[in-house]
């Protein structure tokens, strides 16, 4: 029988403070973007995951993966998108059974709008107060969290094959 290791004081203040400087920077970005460029921050997430790949498209699969996002909330977030003609679907041409989500001009440009808006935050609520001590400690910390092979606090599942 395995005992629980609780968490000490320090671990615990570090880990409710990631809770809660997450969960309030998420809130305050999504209203910042959504008040002012009329676009939420997960749609908005989307669209620069999508403008950082080559071409601009990627399989849903992997864009779900990229989004820490399960497939059906990703198709109902590309819907949105693809309704504002921000984004498409296009079917893979090696895959019938893959789709890519693609990245339209108008999306393109959507995205350019916004992303003024989304760094003010950023830097506002988030870079501006720290030191760039702190910064290079944090990302190292949070790094180190992380599986680097999945980006996942998980190591990556064996493939079948």
């Amino acid at each position: 029988m395995t005992t629980t290791r609780w968490l000490d004081s320090t671990e615990q203040n570090a880990w409710r403070a990631l809770l809660a400087a997450h969960a309030t920077l998420v809130a305050v970005l999504d209203r910042e973007l959504r008040a002012e460029q009329g676009m939420a921050l997960a749609e908005y997430e989307a669209l620069a995951v999508l403008s950082e790949t080559p071409g601009g498209y990627l399989p849903m699969a992997q864009l779900a993966e990229r989004l820490h996002v399960s497939p059906s909330a990703l198709t109902r977030r590309i819907d949105r998108l693809s309704a504002r003609q921000l984004v498409c679907r296009r079917a893979c041409p090696t895959d019938a059974r893959v789709w890519h989500a693609v990245l339209t001009d108008t999306g393109r440009r959507r995205l350019e709008a916004a992303a003024p808006t989304h760094v003010r935050g950023v830097r506002e609520h988030f870079v501006d107060r720290l030191t760039r001590a702190e910064l290079e400690a944090l990302s190292v910390a949070l790094q180190a969290a992380l599986d680097p092979a999945t980006g996942s606090p998980d190591p990556a599942p064996p493939r079948a094959r």
